[in-house]
């Protein structure tokens, strides 16, 4: 029997608590039926036998406290929402036992920004980690000693498990399904609760908004040239150079900021302009690459399958409502 801990931080989000206790309850009824015991003991577990999620629109009883929960084998850490600063201060109660617990041999999971929970415990010192890509900026920020890895569903790492946005965690709750169970059972729970199994990017779903939540005036005048002129030819020089800046200063500088490299950042701002052309109008491939200002077709689907994980193609047959022929 594998004992499983779900826990229930102050303004944790509700799905988060209640989705993987519905999976593992439910595979535990998928093998019973298939006249197999049920493997797993389920339990949430707060600070107080009361949790109010959600401004007290929702109400949570646990089954247990955290100190009555001597040993287990997986806690899962759940979404939390509103000031992230906040929400650390008031779950900060929960971090000694989470440590502690791994300390004894549990594995710990992160759901999307429960990663910030996670990452408070010191357990992701030096490992990767894959949250919202909408928080990385902030996560970056909060967590240096963290490597984040950009548009990654799932992560694993010495039995500490983290999921990217919103409902990609229902991937890492099918990994350990079939981590726990084995594959058939996972690919009818991925049938069960119609989630694609296998899914380990969320780079098609990602808005690039840029990284500007610094305080390098310089860069940021850099940034904003950028994403005003994305259709034209700028060097790295042009830009050093419009700054006063040597270039080598400037490309240490703009990398400390942003967590890119120059063409790193002229690439995600032509690519992001390139898929809002592609959920909006009918234009086709050459048309949306010229509108974006690449002129080498293989040039430009290269970087939009790295950047996004689908070809254009795909891309634009995912988010328009009529399928592009290829």
């Amino acid at each position: 029997m594998k004992n499983i801990s779900i826990l229930v931080p102050e303004t944790a989000i509700i799905e988060a608590v209640a989705d993987p206790l519905y999976m593992f309850k439910a595979v535990n009824q998928f093998l019973e039926a298939s006249g197999r015991a049920s493997l797993f003991n389920v339990k949430l577990v707060g600070m107080t036998k009361e949790i109010k999620l959600d401004n007290s629109l929702f109400s949570v009883h646990a089954d247990m406290l955290l100190h009555e929960v001597t040993r287990t084998d997986l806690i899962f850490i759940p979404a939390i929402s509103g000031n992230i600063s906040r929400a650390l201060e008031l779950n900060n109660g929960m971090i000694p036992w989470i440590v502690a617990q791994h300390k004894k041999g549990a594995e710990v999971a992160s759901l999307c920004i429960g990663a910030f929970l996670l990452a408070a415990t010191g357990l992701l010192n030096g490992k990767k980690c894959s949250t919202h890509w909408n928080a990385a900026n902030e996560f970056r920020t909060m967590f240096p000693e963290v490597e984040l890895v950009d548009g990654s569903i799932i992560t694993e790492e010495q039995g500490i498990y983290s999921s990217g946005g919103a409902n990609s965690y229902w991937n890492l709750l099918l990994y350990l399904v079939e981590k726990y169970t084995d594959r058939d059972t996972a690919i009818l729970a991925s049938k069960y609760f119609a989630v694609d199994i296998d899914r380990d990017s969320q780079s098609s779903f990602m808005m690039f908004h840029g990284q500007k939540e610094h305080q390098d005036a310089d860069i940021l005048k850099a940034q904003e040239f950028i994403e005003a002129n994305y259709i034209e030819k700028i060097t790295v020089d042009q830009l050093s150079a419009m700054l006063l800046m040597g270039r080598r200063s400037f490309e240490r500088r703009f990398k400390k900021a942003t967590n890119n490299t120059v063409v790193e950042y002229m690439q995600r701002v032509k690519i992001e302009a390139a898929k809002r052309s592609f959920e909006k109008n009918r234009k086709n491939i050459n048309e949306v690459m010229y509108d974006v200002g690449y002129t080498d077709t293989k040039a430009f689907r290269t970087i939009f399958k790295k950047l996004t994980g689908l070809t254009p193609i795909e891309y634009r047959n995912k988010y328009k409502k009529e399928p592009m022929a290829a």
